[in-house]
Parts: C-alpha cells; structure tokens; sequence
C-alpha cells in the first residue's frame, strides 16, 4: 500500500496541473449536471413495513381526493382581553381574515370556517381555521408566502391574536450556514497551527472540492433517485470533516519529511506513502460505518449513508492525489516560514529546545498508567449514566422556539383545546365488505371512547365506496409524552383483536403514531447497527496493526465515548441541566435520528484519530523502537496534529449548538461532546495508558492469524529502504521483527 500511494504521490507532484485540470474538469461536469437537474428533494419521511406508514398508504389509495402530500397550514386566532370570538365584531374581522387568507395564494383549494367545523374552543376564546393547498409546499412560491403573512399581519392591526402553522409557512430565515462557521475557525485553526496560509490552504481546498463534488452530484440525483433534503446536508458535514483531516494529516507529514532533508517531490511522494495509507484505511472505516445505515431498512437512512460514505471516498481520493499536486505549486510556502529558516531542524520540536507538548502529555501518561486509566474510564462511565433514561421523538412545533408563530400556535392550541389536541391519532378501518368496515368502525369508536387517556373521538368518516372509515382520536396528553404512547399502544392492542375476531383492518396512523414508529424503529436498530460497524472496524484494524488487542481497544473505547456522549445530551436536552447556558427553552425527548447517525458520523472520525495516532506509533515499534518509546514518539510527531484534527471537527460541530431549533442543537452538541470525549480521553488519554500497561503484548498477533493476513505496508517499511534523505544522511536500517509486520 505504502509503495503503490507513494507512486501515485510522485507521479501526482510531477503531474501536478494535469491532476488538478482533472479535478476541475470534473466539478464542473458535476455541477453543470446539478444545473441542468430539477434538484428538488423529498423531504417527507417513510417507514416501510410500519403500521402507521401502511395506514397512511392505505389512506392515499382510499381516499385519493385528500391529498396526503400537499401543503397545509392552521391558522389560529385569540380574541383579545378575554372576548369572545362569538361576538358580532369578531366573527366580522374573523370572515375578513378568512377572505384575505382565501386570496393570498391561487394555490389554495380551501379554507374552513371555524364557525361552521366548529373549531371553536369552549370558552369561545380561541378557533381554527384550516387552509388546504393544491400543490406540495416545494411548489409555493415566495409570494405565495409573504400574502399569507400579510393577512396574517392584517389580522393582527385589527386587535386579534393570530399565528399559524403547517407546512405552507415559510421556513426560518437561516444565519450563517453552519458550514460556514466551521470553514472560518478551521482556517484560524491551521494557519495558527502551520504557520503558513499555503498549508492552512491545501486542506480547505481540497475539502471545498471534494464537497463540491459530492453535493453537486447529490442535486444531480436527487429528483432522480427521490432523495431527501437532508441527504445532501449530512454528506456536506462529513465531506468537510473528513476532508479537512486527511489533508492536514499528508501536509502535515509532508513538513515532517521536509525537515528530515527530503526533497519536495520525495518528501510529498513518502507522505502520500505513509499518512496516505492510513488515510485510506482510515476511509475505509468511515465508509462501512455509513453504508453500514442500510441494515436500518429506512430508506432516508439508506440514502443518507450512502451518500455520506461517497462524500467520504471523494474525500479520500482527493486527498491521495490532489494533495500532492497542490503540494508541488507551494512546495517552500507549504513549509511555513519558521521551518525554511530552521532546515535541519525537526518540525514536530519546538524553539529553545522545548519538547512538544504531545511527548511530555505522553511521558505524563507513562508514568502513572493505571491511574490515568481507572480515571479516565470512570469519568466517561459516570458522564454515560444518564444514557439509561434516553428517550427518543421526533421534533415538532412544541420544541419550536418561543419567538416562531409555530410554537405560539402550538402554546395557543393545548391551552384552548387540550394538549392532545396538536398530535391527534388517526384510526383506518377497511374491509372489503362496506358493512364489516361499517361494523367494525362503530364497535371499535364505542370501545375507544371509553379509555381513560381519550379527550375526544369524532365518528367514522366513510370514503365513497363505503369500505374504508377514519376516525379522530385526541389523546389527554401532550404527542411526546409517555402516556400517549402508552394509548396508542392500548389502542392497537385492541385493533389486532378486532382483525383477529371481525376480519376487517385496522391501523394507527398519524404525525404522532409515525413518531412513536420511527423511534422503535431507530430503538431496536442502533445496537445491531453499532455492533455491525464496530465489527466489521475491528477486523480492518486487525489488517492495519496486526494486533488484536489494539483493534480491540478502538472498538471498545469508542463504545464509551459515545455512550458518554449521549449521556452528556441526556442530561441537557432532557433533563434541562445547563438549559440557559445554551439557549434551550424547552426539553423533551431526544431526536429519533441523533443516536443512528451521531454513531455513525462519530465512529468515522474516531476511527481517523486511532488510524492516524496508533499508526505512527507502531511505526516507531517496527522500527526499533521500544514500546514506551514508541508511544513517546508517536506522539511527538502525531499528537499536535491529532488535537488539531480534533479541535477543527469541535468547532465545525459547536457551531449547530447556536441554532434557533432544538432537535439542531442537541446533534451540534451531541457530535462536539463526542469528538472532545474520543479525541481528547480515549485516544490520547486511556490508548497510551494501555499501550503502556501492555508493552509488547498489545502488538501480539496470533501466528495462525498472522499467516492468514495478507501484508500490507502501512508504515512504509519499504520506503525506508527505497529512499534516503537528499542530504545524504544513512537510514536507520530496519530491525528483524518475525511476525509483526
């Protein structure tokens, strides 16, 4: 491997305008390609094999006339200083309001009066009026939009309390992306860390087309393949992430190369050879972590997977070839001022003889091993405790901030109308028969409305044909709450016993019945999908180390980080501790999504850091060096490099944290509590510690498993004897290690 990524090094720095023609001349393919495409994604949500996506299927079919997909809105108005909506003036601004919003859009199909559906609270304070549209809310236009604000706002000069929600409303106005953010405090990051706007450069570039790339293909795709509009969202986070550290990781060892007395053209060819290597295998890892997504069987998932793990393999072919090119246009410039100057001077030490701060972290470690251990392994459990109260939901307009006209209809509603009343439950009976479906639905509606958590049921609705009825069912409680998803489960409790005795179908379906779904489905997935990638990651670190107990260690280390992690949201997001500190107005359950992907997306860069670190440290031991002293020098010329990896992914991921939407904030800072817990307590903190503990054992490789592996030169042990610095200085030659390479 070493040898074959060292050719491609050379040839790319020899060739460095026709690779990076190359490159351009396909980022423009792509996205001229994205130009010419619809690029509209779907932003709906499916649960294949679901009762509440079967029940909404059969509703489509059943009743083709309600359009399931298209856009809706709810408005809902208060009468001021406790008068009655009732009153004669009221009700004429209330018919006003009606026409305005009537005429905003010619995309509307309808608008009930709350007066004739009865959508009047008890006390005649408050009232709903639903607004239906022809089309999807991707078809509405911006003036679309605005008109229905403005009769909104119309409403409001003339004393009443009007908010509206739903699908129609135009979405928030966003601030600076947040991949913005993250650009701007890598690229503080690296020119403080290199010194050099040249290196501090190559990685962002790079990134930039790499991500270019992927999401230019993505928007190709997306009408084509039915992606969702958070697909590209997600390969974007991680194109940048990855991107980032594998180019930092080659220009980094490029400097080291450098200051050994290599030449440019060697120097970029040995770093592509050596940190190029584990760069792929550090993908490879990535790449099974997010295709892994598919075992889910949710199609959103899928998608977002496998287009996370295509971001992830441009990523790395960026970087094995590019990389190299970019480093022949700046081959001095890349080296950082201080380090021309200073030409026999290793780059990883620092002025005045002052050793780095990575080898003295480690020297720390290796004098008090098992404390260091003990210590570091029970903060992350006790930090992980709180993981045993995880519950998962989906966001709706109640974890809305308090500020939106969402959250206030929201408020507005369960203080009217109860709070069962923003998370109504559908009940679908059918049956061939028109009078079984007619049988069924009324025994089932007498055998519902008795249960204690029902506030109201309305009687069935039949469709035309008479085979299919819907019932309205609204729960006590709150859609999130622990006691509606205890009635939706009693309610389909006695919907399987009527198709069992009665023959006709019965299904539960619904915003909040999806909700209760979906976090079953992520529930009884995430602990097979962690134990899949993790395996699959030990048996590709097992070919990178040659080492059980290492592979066996990474697995097990990122299990507590992210253990810890969820904990650490647990405990804020749910329970509330620290709330105010970042901004959140309100707890509740944790998004369905946030464990699934924050497993996968942490795995793939915690995999970076052990590939990256442990590989620069075995590559001491098979060249002689004593275990201990291995540790020491991996992290001289590897811990700088790693915290700076690490400390560029926190900061891209912190920068969610200052999103106005909860679910938003709780993965901004999921992810960058993550990254702190496994960069900066397992792999610097508790990998040495059991390096150390171990010494020589932790690179024992069982002789049957040794014969079994093929050979791949990761530390490039054959670069050392193909090459020597242009200074001329000797090699050191390699030790004989039977069974370790």
């Amino acid at each position: 491997m070493a040898t074959f990524l060292h050719r491609i090094g050379r040839g790319a720095f020899e060739r460095r305008w026709l690779v990076l023609l190359l490159w351009v001349v396909l980022l423009g393919a792509v996205g001229a390609a994205a130009a010419n495409s619809s690029g509209s994604t779907n932003a709906s949500i499916t649960l294949p094999g679901t009762e509440a996506q079967k029940a909404f299927d059969l509703l489509g079919n059943k009743f083709p006339a309600a359009d399931a997909e298209g856009a809706t809105a709810r408005v809902v108005i208060r009468a001021p200083n406790g008068e009655k909506l009732t009153s004669s003036a009221r009700q004429t601004e209330i018919t006003q309001l009606l026409k305005d919003v009537q005429g905003s859009s010619p995309r509307i199909a309808q608008v009930t009066d709350p007066f004739r559906t009865q959508a009047i609270s008890a006390d005649r304070s408050t009232g709903y009026a639903q607004v239906t549209y022809k089309g999807k809310a991707t078809d509405l236009t911006d003036g679309d939009r605005d008109h229905l604000d403005k009769a909104l706002d119309d409403a409001r000069d003339r004393g009443l309390t009007v908010e509206a929600s739903g699908s129609a409303l135009a979405p928030a106005e966003p601030g600076m992306s947040s991949e913005a953010i993250g650009f701007v405090l890598a690229a503080l990051i690296l020119v403080i860390t290199f010194g050099s706007l040249a290196a501090a450069g190559m990685p962002l570039l790079t990134a930039v087309i790499g991500v270019g790339i992927t999401t230019s293909a993505i928007t190709a795709l997306a009408a084509a393949l039915d992606l969702n509009s958070s697909t590209a969202a997600l390969a974007s986070m991680l194109g940048i992430a990855v991107g980032i550290d594998y180019a930092l990781f080659i220009v980094s060892r490029y400097r080291s190369e450098r200051s050994e007395g290599h030449d440019a053209r060697e120097a970029a060819a040995r770093a592509n050879g050596t940190a190029g290597s584990a760069v792929v295998f550090a993908g490879l890892t990535v790449i099974v972590a997010l295709a892994g997504l598919t075992i889910v069987e949710l199609p959103i998932l899928t998608a977002m997977g496998l287009a996370a793990a295509g971001a992830v393999t441009i990523a790395v072919l960026v970087a094995v070839t590019l990389v190299p090119a970019l480093l022949a246009l700046a081959p001095e410039r890349a080296r950082g001022r201080a380090a021309r100057k200073q030409h026999n001077a290793p780059a990883t030490h620092a002025v005045d003889g002052k050793r780095p701060l990575g080898e003295r972290w480690a020297d720390f470690i290796l004098r008090r091993p098992l404390k260091v251990l003990v210590v570091a392994v029970l903060g992350l459990a006790v930090v992980a405790l709180p993981v045993t109260e995880l519950k998962l939901g989906l966001p709706d307009d109640g974890s809305q901030p308090t500020s939106t006209t969402q959250r206030k209809a929201y408020d507005m509603l369960a203080e009217s109308f109860g709070p069962g009343f923003n998370g109504p439950l559908t009940l679908v009976v059918s049956d061939d028969d028109p009078a079984a479906a007619r049988t069924a639905a009324t025994g089932l509606g007498d055998r519902i409305k008795d249960m204690k958590a029902v506030a109201t049921i309305t009687p069935a609705a039949f469709n035309p044909d008479g085979d299919t009825a819907i019932i309205s069912v609204v729960p006590k409680s709150a859609p999130s709450s622990d006691a509606t998803r205890t009635l939706v489960h009693d309610i389909r409790e006695v919907t399987h016993d009527q198709a069992r005795t009665g023959g006709a179908e019965a299904l539960v379906t619904g915003t909040t019945a999806l909700n209760i779904d979906v976090s079953a489905k992520f529930t009884s997935a995430i602990f097979p999908y962690m134990a899949l990638v993790v395996g699959l990651a030990f048996l590709i670190l097992i070919f990178v180390f040659r080492s059980i107990l290492v592979p066996l260690k990474a697995a097990l280390g990122f299990l507590l980080s992210v253990l810890a992690s969820f904990g650490a949201v647990v405990a804020v997001f749910q329970w509330g501790w620290l709330k105010d500190l970042f901004a959140l107005e309100a707890t509740g359950p944790i998004m369905s999504l946030m464990p699934i992907l924050t497993v996968g997306i942490v795995f793939g860069l915690a995999m970076d850091y052990q590939v990256f670190l442990v590989t620069r440290i075995r590559e001491a031991y098979v060249h002689g060096a004593e275990p201990r002293k291995a540790i020491t020098e991996g992290f001289k010329h590897s811990g700088r490099v790693v915290t700076v990896a690490a400390l560029i992914m926190v900061s891209v991921f912190a920068g969610f944290i200052g999103s106005g939407e909860a679910m938003i904030k709780a993965l901004g800072f999921g992810l960058a509590v993550a990254v702190v817990f496994d960069a900066f307590v397992v792999r610097m903190t508790i990998v040495p510690a059991v390096l150390a503990l171990f010494g020589r054992r932790a690179w024992h490789l069982p002789k049957w498993v040794d014969k079994i592996l093929p050979h791949v030169d990761i530390e490039g042990e054959k670069l050392d004897r193909r090459s020597a610095p242009a200074d001329g200085s000797e090699q050191p030659k390699e030790p004989a290690r039977s069974g370790r390479h």
